[in-house]
């Protein structure tokens, strides 16, 4: 396999709210579940709403938004077998690295900013502030 489908494991770690993660917590028993693999999935299906039917800027995908996932996914199985997890982290972008990446471009075009007050982002405008 190439560096891109390195399957080792690696930790992630966030800070959510305690009643957040009660709920998460609660969801993932219900679907019998460890909290690890619930946010695991829920993470790749909220990416793969992300991207549906549309297509990125700077794609290398020369069908973006079209049956691409198929196309790749045929292209590593046609040179090893993969379970489950390697093909879903072979085939995933580092999502939280672009969207850090998008926020600080827009904070540096002043177009958005941090608002300690209302506990996330916001337009500069205030659009976002719900004032």
């Amino acid at each position: 396999m190439s560096d891109s489908g390195d399957t080792s494991r690696k930790s992630v770690k966030t800070y959510v709210p305690a009643y957040q993660k009660s709920e998460w917590q609660s969801h993932a028993d219900d679907l019998d579940m460890s909290q690890s693999e619930f946010v695991r999935t829920m993470v790749q299906a909220g990416r793969n709403g992300f991207g549906a039917g549309s297509a990125e800027p700077d794609s290398p995908d020369p069908d973006p938004g079209g049956n691409a996932l198929e196309t790749q996914v045929l292209k590593l199985l046609s040179a090893d077998t993969y379970s489950w997890d390697e093909l879903l982290e072979a085939v995933s972008d580092d999502i939280e690295s672009r969207l850090d990446e998008t926020l600080e471009e827009l904070q540096s075009n002043n177009r958005i900013r941090y608002s300690g007050r209302h506990g996330g982002y916001t337009t500069v405008d205030g659009g976002g502030d719900g004032d």
